[in-house]
């Protein structure tokens, strides 16, 4: 069995570890060291690949993404559509994103942020602090992430609602579903995170429109996928008071710009893309499960194209 490698901005050393550790029976290389002209690999583990690679590699019998998000390789040209395009499920993703959501809930929750401003103004001067169950959280997506995220929160004792495109059922989360509803729910969204997948139908979702329909003094958490946010609507409802604050971690365009203006908006905490990193370790155990499963003719699930998820 061949195995390749390529992850840009990843450790190429650590991962070829992982993989023959976890598949010692594999010929697994890296794509960056060069590949013997008759070598093709079976499996391809891949983040941001180029585009030769597929021109190259013509026997792929399955495509693993190093992430959850896969609008980059499912908009590659020459990706071969005919091979089963696997995404990592969890992976160690999950614990890191409820800890990042639980953060951002709580900075804006318990007016951290007001805290630090008043800091600022050398000011000591206490707020009424709000209880949990008053304080509405919204979740957008609530697929095996947001799923995670919601259970997170309730074992903190929130209150909890979520939106989805197609329906859902969570125990104790009050869902919303399709585009007839979304307006309903993001109204009674104090603090709303978004965990959405890049598709055409969330491209720029929170828009002007979407960001007017949240209460006055909402926050916005967006760990999910820069391309659902509008940021120039996003500046427009912050501009204008109607939104309090967010907390940024994906944008449509990475990294972010130093002249954009959000870097010195007080209101706003910025973080580079690290919300949910994949674990290596975590990663291999799933990808090792997976081809063993697909060796065995067993079924795996994999992205749905037409969905972009």
């Amino acid at each position: 069995m061949n195995i390749l490698f390529h992850g840009q901005g990843l450790d190429s050393d650590t991962w070829l570890a992982a993989i023959r550790t976890q598949l010692p029976n594999a010929d697994a290389r890296c794509w960056s060291d060069g590949l013997p002209n008759d070598w093709q690999a079976d499996y391809a583990l891949l983040w941001h690949p180029p585009a030769e690679l597929f021109q190259q590699q013509t026997r792929l019998r399955a495509l693993f993404n190093l992430g959850a998000g896969v609008d980059a390789l499912l908009s590659l040209p020459g990706r071969p559509v005919e091979v089963p395009l696997i995404r990592l499920r969890n992976a160690g993703m999950a614990h890191w994103m409820c800890q990042y959501v639980l953060y951002g809930v709580l900075h804006f929750g318990r007016d951290f942020d007001r805290y630090r401003a008043q800091q600022q103004q050398h000011q000591w001067r206490p707020l009424q602090s709000r209880s949990r169950e008053s304080l509405r959280l919204g979740l957008l997506g609530l697929g095996a992430l947001g799923a995670e995220v919601a259970c997170s929160l309730q074992r903190q004792g929130y209150a909890l609602q979520g939106w989805s495109r197609s329906p859902k059922s969570i125990e104790g989360v009050d869902s919303y579903t399709g585009q007839q509803c979304l307006d309903s729910f993001l109204s009674r969204c104090d603090i709303v995170v978004n965990l959405l997948p890049a598709t055409r139908d969330t491209h720029n979702l929170l828009d002007a429109e979407r960001l007017a329909a949240l209460p006055s003094g909402a926050v916005v958490i967006n760990p999910g996928r820069g391309s659902t946010l509008d940021l120039d609507a996003l500046l427009d409802a912050l501009d204008s008071g109607h939104l309090r604050g967010a907390m940024l971690d994906v944008f449509a365009e990475e990294p972010l710009p130093p002249e954009h203006p959000l870097w010195s908006r007080p209101e706003v905490i910025i973080t580079p893309h690290v919300a949910a990193p994949t674990l290596v370790t975590e990663a291999l155990e799933q990808i090792a499960a997976d081809i063993e499963a697909l060796e065995q003719g067993r079924f795996v699930p994999r992205v749905d194209v037409e969905k972009e998820y």
